[in-house]
Parts: structure tokens; sequence; C-alpha cells
């Protein structure tokens, strides 16, 4: 465990991008320790695919030379996948922060405009429900913990996966920075997000046009189509159709059908307006 430990400290200090992801998916864990249970994780899945593979070779008699390859490229497969682990991570919170990026900004936009400070603003925003609430409540709790206001929104601006929302926190940096009005500049920001946000929703109406066209023709017509005819030719050239072979079309179907629910929910744009 010793050696596993410094191997994983010196990984970790050799890709300073590690720290970085893992401040970004707010994640308090070590970097030396979250590789170190990478390194554990995929050697268990490398043995576990290296012992199966063992008993594949032994009893078709296969040559034992290629297990151990098998074992480190399973190891290194899984290793650098559950690396890249913190990337979901990310991604998960900037999508959460976008839909939701308008109601906080407006939130924020109405407690200025009505006299209340900065930083009353920001507790009453934490304490909201949603996504975005528990985002701005780790600001609070850094400027409550002693860092000042602009430390913390300098930081939560760094480490935010959400573009929009590092607009709405960059506009408030400039306004603190500068002894501006913060109310002016937050709406122009926030009229300025909700145009995109609009851009956003007809481009996703045009991709969503395309992507019916391509399921009516790949995932409608030609199964029914292809059946038919294979049903009519199969009558003319004796050839068997089972039920396994319509259970395997079936099959790849309901793959094709799963292939464009995940296509067209992963295109459509994190807006809620």
């Amino acid at each position: 465990m010793d050696l596993i430990s410094a191997w994983a400290a010196t990984y970790a200090h050799s890709n300073p991008l590690i720290k970085l992801q893992l401040k970004k998916a707010h994640s308090r864990e070590l970097p030396s320790r979250f590789v170190k249970k990478c390194m554990i994780a995929a050697f268990y899945v490398a043995v576990t695919f290296g012992f199966i593979s063992f008993l594949f070779v032994t009893k078709f008699g296969e040559k034992l030379w290629w297990i151990p390859i098998v074992i480190f490229v399973t190891f290194l497969i899984t290793f650098f996948f559950m690396i890249n682990t913190t990337s979901g991570t990310i991604r998960k919170r900037g999508r959460e922060t976008d839909e939701e990026v308008l109601f906080m900004g407006r939130y924020l936009l109405v407690k200025l405009e009505s006299g209340e400070p900065l930083f009353n603003a920001l507790i009453g925003a934490s304490k909201t429900t949603g996504p975005s609430a528990k985002y701005i409540r780790e600001i609070v709790d850094d400027i409550t913990g002693g860092k000042p206001i602009e430390r913390a929104l300098e930081d939560a601006w760094e480490f935010n996966s959400s573009e929009k929302f590092k607009r709405i926190l960059f506009q408030i940096l400039s306004g603190l920075k500068t002894g501006t009005e913060l109310a002016p500049v937050l709406k122009t920001t926030l009229r300025s997000l909700t145009y995109q946000q609009i851009i956003e929703v007809k481009e996703y109406g045009k991709k969503l046009n395309t992507y019916m066209m391509f399921y009516l023709i790949i995932a409608c017509i030609l199964p029914s189509l292809g059946v038919t005819m294979l049903v009519v030719f199969s009558s003319f050239i004796a050839l068997q159709l089972d039920k396994s072979t319509l259970f395997v079309i079936l099959f790849f179907l309901a793959v094709m059908q799963g292939m464009f629910i995940l296509v067209i929910k992963s295109s459509r744009p994190a807006v809620n307006l």
C-alpha cells in the first residue's frame, strides 16, 4: 500500500490538471488519494478480467502468454477512465447551473435593486431551492469562513464549470473592483444571457427536425420495409427465418431507438427560461 501511495502521489504531482479538475468538481478529496483509489479499483478490475481470461484460455486450450497483456491493458483503460470521471461531474454541474442561471441572476438583481448589500443577496439566494442554490451557498460559506468577498467570487469564477454563471460572476467582480453600481451591470448581462438562450432553443429546434427525419427513415421506414422484403425474398430463395433472427432484428432496433434518445437528450440545451 505504501508503494501504491508513492506512485499515486508521484502521478498526481506530475499531473496538476487532476487537482484543477477536482476543484472544479468541488471535491474535497486530495489528488493523491483520488489517484490511489483509481489505481486500486483499476487493479481489482484488471485482476478479475484476467481471471476470466484465464478460465477461457484453460477451457479452450489457448496459450497463456497474452493474459498479462490483457491484465495490463485492462488496468490502463480502467485507470484512465476512472481518472476522467471528474469530467462527467463537471459537465453535470455546468448543466445544472446553466438551467437556473437566469432565475438566480434575476433573484440577485431584485435584491440589489431593492437596496440590499451583495452579501445579503447571496445569503438569500443560497436559501432558495434548486441546484444553483448550493453553488451560491459555497460562496457564502467561503465568505463566512473569513475569505474576502472578492476572493470568494474569484475562486467561484475560476472553478465554476458554467460559462453563463461565470459571466455573471465576472460582471459582479468588475463592479466591485471599479466601484460601479451592480444592478445595471447585472441587468445588462441577464438580458444578454436571455437572448443567448433563445438562440439556443431555436437552434435546438432546427436540429430536432433533422433528427426526426433520420429517425423516421432509419428507425421506422427501413426496418418495416426491410423485414417485409426479407420475408418476401425468403420465400423465393428458401431462406429460413426463425424466431432467433427476428429477435436479433428486434434487439438492434431497440439499440437504435436508445441511441436516438441519447443523442436527442444530449443535444438538448440547458435552458429553463
